[in-house]
């Protein structure tokens, strides 16, 4: 399941994260965090996990997502990986590539599978040529290039890649999530029928048959849920 969500960052939250990478001195090469895999393909810059500004940033971040029903619903997010920023200058690339199944906390050591992928754009789309993030599926290719702001998850199982930058610099977050739904095929099933009681909600619809899907619904995630 691919979804696009809008507006995760507010103006103001997108400001306060973009002013503080752009003045950071702790970006290093993006090798430093790939497995063995992704190394050879892998050609970016990334801010220090362990750094000031990456904590920072990623306070902001995180207290979004908290907050973002959409994100919730597509996710149902069990445990994040902090997330993670990089850039893209001129030439830079990461070649296709599947994420890895586990990451290891920097923070606590814990063990993290990672069931979906996510990456937070920064920068708005004519600040570079180049640089979409292009993820394959069942359904073919899908390029994408949001604006500074919106977010796209997708299941860590893709292959997927950032093409060449040809003109100015990208800058996003990523990170990956530990779902409480491990299949992907149950999470769009889950995301499916939340969206639609929330479209029922919306319109007042009969009140006892939405009681009834939302009992459904949480039947399902007790049903499917790892934990």
């Amino acid at each position: 399941m691919l979804v696009c969500i809008p507006n995760v960052l507010d103006p103001a939250q997108l400001v306060s994260v973009r002013e503080r990478l752009d003045r950071a001195n702790s970006w290093v090469d993006g090798r430093v965090t790939a497995g063995y895999q992704g190394a050879p393909l892998k050609f970016n810059q990334q801010i220090d996990e362990q750094s000031d500004v990456a904590r920072a940033c990623q306070h902001i971040v995180v207290s979004a997502l908290e907050t973002n029903p959409m994100f919730i619903s597509a996710v149902l997010p069990n445990a994040l990986y902090p997330p993670m920023f990089n850039r893209y200058g001129e030439g830079m690339k990461f070649g296709p590539h599947v994420d890895g199944s586990v990451r290891i906390s920097p923070r606590d050591g814990r063990k993290l599978r990672t069931d979906v992928s996510a990456t937070l754009f920064l920068t708005n789309p004519d600040e570079y040529d180049g640089g979409e993030l292009v993820i394959e599926d069942s359904y073919g290719e899908h390029t994408i290039k949001l604006p500074a702001g919106s977010m796209v998850v997708y299941p860590a199982t893709s292959l997927h890649q950032v093409m060449p930058i040809t003109r100015g610099v990208r800058t996003a977050c990523f990170f990956w999530a530990q779902s409480l739904i491990r299949d992907d095929s149950q999470r769009l099933i889950l995301y499916d029928m939340d969206s639609a009681i929330q479209r029922l909600n919306q319109t007042n619809a009969d009140e006892v048959a939405r009681r009834q899907l939302i009992g459904c619904y949480h039947n399902l995630v007790r049903q499917w849920s790892d934990t």
